[in-house]
């Protein structure tokens, strides 16, 4: 096919696949660098069409590789980075070895070329699909075991018990980094806010490769509206920022560019499904701003099936990085596309997640949706979605207390045992994610609190119809608060109530209430746990 070509072209000419030697590609004719000190705008020599700041130390390296012209990589409204552009291809490491040696710079590296890091095939309509919501394909999301004949029954993120608890809030901006979007399909209709391509220096940021638009339906498609598929989040709003060109490939610069635009924009979360091989400082500082603006960045750990770091996951220990499962909960290794690929490891992973055989949205169709894709390009929208829904609940999460929550709550040893070990493992990180799970907990947390301060109590019967005992014990002696939360997290009840020697029973009933899904929450000083409750 077409596509496959297309890639193969793509990887050989860049060799960042799994199938050639892992050497690092930069553009010839750029340098990026960051000056220990401000230095006075940029001027131009006219008679030598050079760019001159004034400093001899720079101008004779100016001039030794003619520097025509600059460019500025901003956060914040301040310089983060500056990009010097030669008039030729140039040794790029040998210069960047000369203007580091001049003592004014903090680094002086080449602005590496990464890429997407999934791939599709199309797939014929199944004989049995009509023409209602494909939901059923969906089995990252709700896994009932039938799924091509190798899926397992519950191997999914328990995403509909986690739509109990809320689909998404219309506040919160979800960006993402990629090669695009088609801003015009139904599914993502008055979700999407402006963003910018950096790959073409445009505001247009159409779609023109299929790799961000399969990535932003994952994460954002609107769910329950009686077309194609269901997005993790349903309501909240999508920021497409293109860093990734008509080939899925993409510079350095372009995503730091990205990420302080996200940023800057109101971003609260940023989806990057692309890898590159070469750590960069230029990436990291990105990373860092991001962190320092509250803002959560989730990034794949690559499909080369290797324990080489890809980098934005292993830029910064505040990245959530991801892997991807098979719908059997093992991880991928391979993707249905080459039986040499497969979901990197290593110790900066953080949690995996369904990344193979997923199916979404079509770049050049508003009605064609029998696409999928497979990589860990595709596990992470999962996760982003998933911290989007996380930050609707509770808007006072922190970076770390998200990554957190993430890890604490994703469900452990669910794959290979050979792999999957108890508590982290590189390969599995801490365990494939759990929506209900990382829901509930986010609801709990005060934006001051440890996550890990939680205490226990238990419910019964549960379900119940008007009333039930609650039993606690490890909760301090003293006054202690019940919350009761419905499903949008809406307080229905509040009840305090006294503990005395460290473990009390005590009733609680609700005969107005309507049935469905309510959280308890149950508060003692410090200690604090909310649990499920279903009332029938």
């Amino acid at each position: 096919m077409k596509i496959f070509a297309s890639l193969v072209l793509l990887f050989s000419c860049l060799t960042l696949s799994g199938f050639a030697q892992r050497t690092s590609v930069f553009k010839p004719d750029r340098l990026i660098v960051q000056f220990k000190n401000p230095v006075p705008a940029l001027s131009k020599r006219p008679e030598a069409g050079i760019y001159l700041i004034g400093v001899p130390e720079i101008d004779l390296l100016q001039k030794k590789y003619t520097c025509v012209g600059v460019k500025e990589v901003k956060g914040g409204n301040v310089v983060q980075a500056t990009i010097l552009l030669f008039k030729d291809a140039i040794n790029v490491r040998s210069a960047a070895k000369d203007y580091m040696n001049t003592g004014l710079f903090i680094y002086a590296e080449p602005d590496f070329v990464g890429s997407g890091s999934g791939q599709r095939t199309d797939c014929p309509p199944l004989a049995t699909t009509p023409n209602d919501p494909l939901f059923f394909r969906q089995w990252g999301l709700n896994n009932n075991g039938t799924f091509k004949g190798i899926a397992k029954i519950g191997a999914d993120i328990k995403m509909t018990d986690a739509w109990d608890i809320t689909t998404g809030d219309t506040s919160i901006i979800a960006a993402i980094l990629d090669s695009g979007c088609k801003t015009d399909h139904p599914e993502f209709s008055g979700r999407i806010i402006p963003g910018y391509n950096f790959a073409y220096n445009t505001n247009n940021v159409t779609d023109d490769y299929g790799h961000g638009t399969n990535v932003t339906s994952i994460l954002g498609a609107t769910g329950n509206n009686g077309l194609g598929y269901a997005g993790v989040n349903w309501k909240c709003k999508l920021m497409s920022v293109k860093v990734l060109d008509s080939l899925n490939s993409g510079y350095y610069t372009w995503w730091a560019s990205g990420i302080y635009y996200a940023v800057d924009h109101g971003a609260r979360v940023i989806n990057m499904s692309i890898v590159g091989m070469d750590s960069s400082t230029l990436l990291k500082d990105a990373v860092e701003y991001a962190y320092s603006k509250n803002v959560s960045i989730v990034a794949c750990m690559g499909n080369l099936n290797s324990g080489d770091p890809e980098y934005p996951a292993a830029s910064s220990p505040h990245v959530i990085a991801v892997g991807a499962t098979d719908p059997n909960d093992v991880r991928t290794h391979p993707f249905f596309w080459d039986a040499n690929s497969g979901s990197n490891y290593g110790p900066h992973i953080s949690v995996v997640a369904p990344g193979n055989y997923i199916y979404g949205l079509d770049y050049r169709s508003n009605t064609d949706f029998s696409y999928y894709w497979g990589g860990t390009s595709q596990a992470t929208p999962h996760v982003t979605g998933l911290v989007s829904l996380m930050l609707g609940v509770n808007k006072n999460l922190t970076p770390e207390q998200v990554k957190t929550i993430l890890q604490r709550t994703a469900d452990d040893q669910v794959g290979d045992p050979s792999e999957d070990k108890p508590g982290f493992d590189p390969y599995y990180g801490w365990g494939r994610i759990n929506a209900k799970k990382a829901l509930t907990e986010s609801i709990r947390v005060t934006a001051t609190e440890s996550v890990d301060d939680i205490a226990s109590f238990q419910i019964f019967p549960n379900p119940a119809e008007s009333a039930v005992a609650l039993d606690f014990a490890g909760f301090p002696q003293g006054e202690t608060t019940l919350r009761l939360y419905d499903a949008v997290g809406k307080l229905t009840l509040t009840k305090k109530i006294w503990i005395d020697q460290n473990r009390f029973q005590t009733n609680l009933s609700f005969p107005a209430l309507p049935k469905g899904f309510y959280l308890l929450e149950a508060t003692n000083g410090t200690k604090r746990q909310i649990q499920k409750l279903v009332l029938r």
